[in-house]
């Protein structure tokens, strides 16, 4: 089957044509803008690139052979139908955009939207790092920071479908904001949240430049990573606590630059999460099991990072962000 995956980020926004079978998800071509507040103009030239990127292939759009469907993934809130996009704070100007009847008419083919950490969720639960689990916890740790719940087998939305806004738990009195929440763990757990730390430090720079100063052993930005790492920490061992995972995969940010939150976060973890919980996620070098690392952006050949406390096992993996 072939499928239009659309990804509507915070930073950037994405089309990539897939094919997908069984358990096999194949990735045929990809295209990506800056995201804009003006949502039908990034809406049009993803729209416009789907169609180039599957004419490049031979596809066509609706027939038996040819694309089928539409997926569509955006941080929340969504409307309870989900049919709309309800103003995301990291995405200004989204206002209750009807995404879903735009792209059904302009295409002319059915399409799905779901919270983009429950679709890494499900794609990893599916297609890469969460397959065999029966609970697992995927984090989006890109602009802003989501959580996507597999609950005993099976997706988990919460009365009113804003389960996993783990971004907006306060894991300090004050801090860097995030979710609109001084002190949120998205405040110091995603891409913004890193920048805004930097810029109380006094440094100008996204999260990527961040790490890029880091890798040259710049002091000042280590010791945001380290911070960072060491809330994130903190964060996983309340939701090991909470909710007995088998495995945790996070994305984007953490995927970039794991090796300068590890540290920190693997400390604050044993120091916080109860043992046999974090037996049960892995974490006591168990082969195949414990946090792992999803790449964004439809899961474009994603990796697993080792085990939490046994660095000797690595795998890759290929994700998909695509909600079906």
């Amino acid at each position: 089957m072939y499928v239009l995956g659309f990804d509507i980020g915070g930073t950037k926004s994405a089309v990539v044509l897939a094919n997908i079978e069984d358990t096999q998800v194949s990735f045929l071509g990809r295209y990506e803008r800056k995201t804009v507040p003006d949502w039908k103009k990034v809406l049009n030239e993803l729209e416009e690139n789907g169609r180039k990127i599957a004419k490049e292939h031979g596809i066509s759009i609706g027939s038996n052979e040819g694309v089928e469907r539409i997926g569509i993934s955006c941080g929340g809130p969504l409307s309870s139908d989900r049919r709309q996009i309800l103003s995301p704070p990291n995405l200004p100007g989204w206002d209750r955009v009807p995404v879903i009847d735009y792209l059904e008419k302009k295409m002319g083919i059915p399409a799905r939207l779901e919270n983009d950490a429950d679709a890494g969720a499900l794609a990893e639960w599916r297609f890469g790092a969460g397959q065999g689990c029966r609970s697992m916890i995927f984090l989006t740790f890109g602009t802003g920071l989501g959580a996507g719940l597999i609950l005993d087998g099976r997706l988990y939305r919460g009365a009113s479908g804003l389960a996993g806004e783990a971004g907006h738990i306060r894991m300090e009195k004050d801090g860097p904001v995030g979710y609109q929440k001084s002190g949120s763990l998205e405040g110091f757990c995603s891409g913004g949240g890193i920048a805004r730390m930097a810029e109380i430090e006094g440094i100008k720079a996204s999260a990527k430049e961040l790490a890029a100063m880091a890798e040259m052993g710049d002091e000042k930005a280590l010791k945001i990573f380290e911070r960072s790492g060491a809330i994130f920490g903190r964060g996983l061992a309340v939701l090991i606590d909470l909710l007995n995972p088998e495995r945790i995969i996070a994305g984007s940010v953490y995927a970039r630059s794991h090796h300068f939150l590890d540290s920190a976060m693997y400390r604050e973890l044993k120091k916080e999460a109860l043992a046999p919980s974090l037996d049960s996620a892995g974490c006591t070098g168990r082969a195949n099991r414990g946090l792992c690392c999803h790449q964004c952006g439809f899961g474009i050949k994603g990796y697993l990072s080792p085990p939490l406390h046994s660095r000797r096992h690595i795998q890759h993996t290929a994700g998909s962000g695509l909600p079906f």
